[in-house]
């Protein structure tokens, strides 16, 4: 398995890694916690072993079955988790409202002061049965905690062994710029994917230049890159694509389009759509790794199945300019 080093860390990880967000069962229309934790065994044993994870993800539940799937490997694995949004408290930014798995309302809230990170760590310590988390990442921005603050919690914690490598997640470079005058930051996570290339504007240059790290989430637009979710898909409520505008018919249609004018150059390797879009995209320069989830073991072999050929810079160029010409969603 091929390992890139994760900005100026001692991290080393794999260039697809599991994004275990759907399996904690909010967002995403359900879960099933047995299948969950067999696909992140089988994540792991592919050489996968790199996990990204958030205790927003089900509300805690998402860490709890990647504690279960871990138990007695855990020297194998590279946990990722997150701080910074929380749905028990309310003196920060709300982010938004959402439903938990029972349908009780849920607002969720940017913190990042220094005494709500210190707390979040230790309940994603227990949560994730685990000494020290190996990357721990800031979820979101919170415009009303200075940096200062928030990156010196993060500095206590790696001093005193809870956490080995500081990260953040959308941070702007502005933004990772004054980080950087405080802390050792070693990676940034934005979303990024055929459909979504804003960050080729800023934030891939800044981080190569700065080196870095990107781990890039959303690589097949929530499956809508797959070529799977065809035109009579139905999402049921709470799932997040309802409100997503790349799903929305009109643009679905677009998205389709443009899957159906890229297939010749999957079928030509002998992989699927999936496939080839995760290997264009974590190829692209710059990006250190994708998150990519799995419900299932399958799921995984498929994922994995994209590290097994190589696009020519031919193949990626008309890709990219198959997509390119869609622009935005309408």
């Amino acid at each position: 398995m091929e390992l890139r080093q994760l900005g100026t860390s001692d991290l080393k990880i794999p260039p697809i890694m599991f994004g275990a967000w759907a399996i904690g069962g909010w967002f995403w229309g359900g879960t099933d916690d047995k299948e969950a934790a067999k696909a992140l065994q089988a994540s792991i044993d592919l050489g996968l072993n790199a996990i990204d994870t958030a205790p927003v993800y089900g509300f805690g539940h998402s860490e709890r079955i990647v504690a279960r799937a871990i138990k007695g490997r855990r020297e194998k694995v590279i946990v990722a988790t997150k701080c910074g949004l929380r749905w028990d408290r309310t003196d920060g930014d709300l982010h938004f409202i959402s439903e938990d798995a029972e349908g009780k309302e849920k607002e969720v809230h940017k913190v990042l002061k220094a005494e709500s990170i210190i707390r979040e760590c230790e309940w994603s310590l227990e949560r994730l049965g685990v000494e020290v988390i190996d990357l721990y990442q800031c979820h979101w921005p919170d415009v009303h905690t200075p940096l200062e603050e928030t990156m010196g919690a993060l500095v206590r914690l790696k001093e005193q062994g809870k956490i080995r490598a500081i990260g953040v997640s959308n941070f702007t470079p502005e933004m990772m710029e004054a980080c950087r005058a405080i802390a050792p930051l070693v990676s940034d996570q934005p979303k990024y994917n055929l459909l979504e290339r804003d960050i080729e504007a800023d934030v891939l240059p800044y981080c190569r230049k700065h080196s870095i790290g990107v781990i890039v989430y959303s690589p097949i637009g929530q499956g809508l890159l797959t070529g799977k979710v065809t035109m009579d898909r139905k999402f049921p409520r709470g799932d997040l694509r309802v409100e997503t505008p790349w799903f929305a018919p009109r643009n679905r249609r677009r998205a389709l389009d443009a899957l159906e004018k890229a297939r010749p150059i999957a079928e030509a390797h002998g992989v699927t759509l999936a496939q080839m879009t995760i290997n264009w995209t974590i190829h692209e320069p710059g990006v250190t790794a994708a998150i990519v989830g799995a419900r299932n073991a399958k799921q995984v072999e498929e994922n994995a199945g994209a590290l097994a050929f190589a696009l020519s810079d031919d193949e990626r160029a008309s890709i990219r300019k198959t997509f390119e010409a869609l622009g935005g969603p309408e």
